[in-house]
């Protein structure tokens, strides 16, 4: 009995400690500041956006979009991401690359999706933009390379040049290797549950990884997010004792007709 009550004081006390704690969090402080954080990303991104929807010309294909459109929401209903917070953007641009950029817009080059053998690449690609989105990693890169007291500069000074400046940063400068591989895992867990096998998204990279000559130029995609052959190796160690029944998102007919389009 007096063990019981000892543990019940420990306890007791335990909680009356925890919500003294609690006690001294101004919240209203911490909600006001992810408010802000919050603006100041759906402000930025908006600002990057108008710059990136001005080198482009923005794909109309009806097949195209409703086909990205399926893979992005199968892979988001798999993975309980709220799809309705993506913002899908597919550009008529001949490189081949893929990036997000804050408050969740996710852009995709017609360039990319013609350098894909198979569906389940462009899936696993997309899967891996997600996870930077997911992850906070854009946010976290600027905040890293350039400082939140920058960011809010360029977001409230109308900084044209500034915005640019890290438009071409979000383009064309890799993450770190942490974030990377972060990225990399997170994507083979999205494309697992979706039923889609990792693998594909390893042999797309270590495809990418032997293309050679001028071809090179173009894969703004490997540039940006390098050691392609690593991260191939590390994404099937990660996954490979896992028996995956891999079924494609669209039908072939679809998928077809997408390659024929972009010919």
């Amino acid at each position: 009995m007096k063990k019981v009550t000892i543990q019940g004081l420990m306890l007791l006390s335990l909680f009356f400690i925890s919500w003294l704690g609690l006690s001294q969090v101004d919240w209203v402080d911490l909600l006001e500041i992810k408010e802000s954080s919050d603006k100041l990303e759906q402000k930025l991104g908006d600002q990057l956006w108008e710059i990136y929807s001005r080198e482009a010309d923005e794909a109309s294909n009806d097949t195209i979009l409703h086909a990205l459109d399926t893979l992005m929401n199968s892979i988001c209903e798999a993975n309980n991401i709220n799809e309705e917070k993506i913002k899908l953007h597919v550009l008529q641009k001949d490189e081949v690359n893929a990036f997000a950029i804050p408050d969740g817009h996710l852009v995709i080059y017609t360039g990319l999706i013609k350098s894909v053998d198979k569906q389940e690449e462009l899936a696993g690609i997309i899967c891996h933009e997600l996870a930077h989105i997911e992850l906070n990693h854009v946010m976290k890169k600027l905040a890293k390379e350039l400082g939140v007291s920058m960011l809010i500069s360029v977001t409230t000074g109308n900084s044209v040049n500034g915005v640019a400046e890290i438009a071409k940063l979000l383009s064309s400068s890799a993450f770190d290797r942490s974030l990377e591989r972060e990225a990399d895992l997170q994507a083979a867990d999205y494309l697992t549950n979706a039923n889609i096998d990792p693998e594909h998204l390893a042999n797309f990279l270590f495809k990418m990884s032997l293309d050679g000559g001028d071809y090179t130029e173009y894969l703004s995609w490997i540039s940006t997010h390098p050691d392609s052959k690593e991260r191939a190796e590390y994404i099937i160690s990660a996954t490979g004792n896992e028996e995956i029944e891999n079924s494609p998102i669209l039908a072939d007919q679809t998928w077809q007709s997408i390659k024929n389009t972009l010919k």
